[in-house]
């Protein structure tokens, strides 16, 4: 019964991390159809090798920062309960690397590739893990603190906080240390317009991070015997209240009605297993609401050149999700309790603190040491030529 059961979870969880791994193209697209034709080489190879040096990062560093757990032992030993520890590995893994595929939808279009690569090994090697294990693992004792003086820990089921608003607040420093794009805006303060370059692409990028999304929030139970068709409908509902206040608000542009489900389901992560379907359905209403108002309000009035939006997107709605965990959870608003608004508050804090600190650091050095954006004649021609060469041909290197 004890193998079956193993083996049950294993495969739960492994489902899961595929799930997730898939979402990582929805990342691609996304940034594919927002940046203009001449970067979109430039940002899907970015995205796939970040991946792999997230898995790097996090396999030899990050992951036994946040678990105290090391795979340097015998193959044997590493299978026992049929492999469900190294699986457990792979789904977290996917989470940690979102943190860069984040970011890269922030520093597009003008971004070093090379300096990127060593931001995304030290985020997802020391700044995520670090936090990670204070929310998920009982690290340096902060939970402990909390429920001693709150009665409940800091409550992120599925990483509103720990995964987004991570990502996010990390990826605001880099945005602000790397200026805006060529062109962005003129000294006399008018803004250049730099459409979507393919609405079909960034449409498919929404569609896909939607879909895998459910194995984000329903497979963070990790075990069978923990899971909860509750998390499903509450995403469901978030991703709808995204969509309809994104539509309402961004009057039909496209650019919001598809980033408009995101914010739900970025801002649900957290409460995602306490809350009542309605107070998902508001959730991600106001996580909608605050996409649409604050991108529109950086880009405009602060020229804050974050290309993807995703400060607000995942940044705000994900801090927004961390409390709302604390509002909604509640049992006198429909939800299942057992959660401290003031708990909520102090935990999405914290991970604003560590992510933006770590991200300034990270990206201040990189900056000063080897720069951080592209020469001028790069930024023209397409982001990093090295990696145009390794699609163009001699007749055909100019046009890119």
């Amino acid at each position: 019964m004890d193998a079956f059961k193993n083996g049950a979870d294993a495969l739960f969880i492994l489902l899961g991390a595929i799930m997730i791994l898939a979402m990582h193209a929805g990342f691609a697209f996304l940034e594919l159809g927002t940046v203009r034709k001449k970067n979109q080489v430039n940002a899907l190879v970015k995205i796939l090798v970040d991946f792999a040096v997230s898995t790097i990062a996090y396999f030899f560093v990050g992951y036994s920062i946040a678990y105290g757990i090391n795979f340097f032992g015998s193959a044997e030993m590493l299978s026992a309960k049929n492999g469900f520890e190294l699986v457990k590995f792979f789904f977290l893994l996917t989470f940690a690397a979102a943190i860069p595929a984040i970011i890269s939808g922030g520093i597009a279009e003008r971004a070093k590739f090379h300096p990127q690569l060593i931001a995304t090994a030290l985020l997802v090697g020391l700044i995520y893990p670090f936090f990670e294990g204070i929310a998920w693992n009982q690290r340096f004792g902060i939970q402990a603190w909390l429920k001693m003086a709150f009665s409940q820990e800091f409550h992120d089921f599925a990483g509103s906080v720990v995964v987004h608003a991570v990502g996010g607040w990390a990826a605001l420093p880099a945005v602000l240390l790397l200026g805006a794009r060529r062109g962005r805006y003129s000294k006399d303060g008018a803004i250049s317009a730099h459409p979507p370059s393919s609405i079909p692409f960034l449409a498919l990028g929404a569609w896909i991070l939607t879909v895998g999304w459910f194995g984000f929030n329903v497979m963070s139970a990790q075990t069978l015997d923990k899971m909860n068709g509750l998390v499903a409908i509450n995403s469901l509902m978030a991703m709808v209240g995204g969509t309809l206040v994104a539509v309402l608000l961004g009057k039909n542009d496209p650019g919001f009605v598809y980033n408009g489900p995101l914010a739900g389901l970025v801002a649900v992560c957290a409460g995602s297993d306490l809350m009542h379907p309605l107070g998902a359905l508001v959730t991600g209403g106001i996580a909608g609401a605050i996409f649409v108002w604050m991108f529109t309000l950086t880009q405009n009035k602060w020229k804050v050149d974050d290309v993807l939006g995703v400060w607000p997107l995942h940044g705000l709605c994900g801090a927004w999700g961390g409390l709302a965990a604390g509002i909604f959870g509640l049992k006198a608003l429909g939800g299942i309790g057992g959660v401290s608004f003031m708990s909520q508050l102090i935990g999405t804090v914290l991970g604003v603190a560590i992510a933006s600190a770590g991200g300034a650091i990270i990206y201040g050095l990189l900056k000063m040491a080897i720069g951080i954006r592209l020469d001028p004649e790069q930024e023209f021609d397409g982001a990093d030529l090295s990696i145009h060469r390794i699609t163009a041909t001699p007749e055909r290197e100019s046009n890119w």
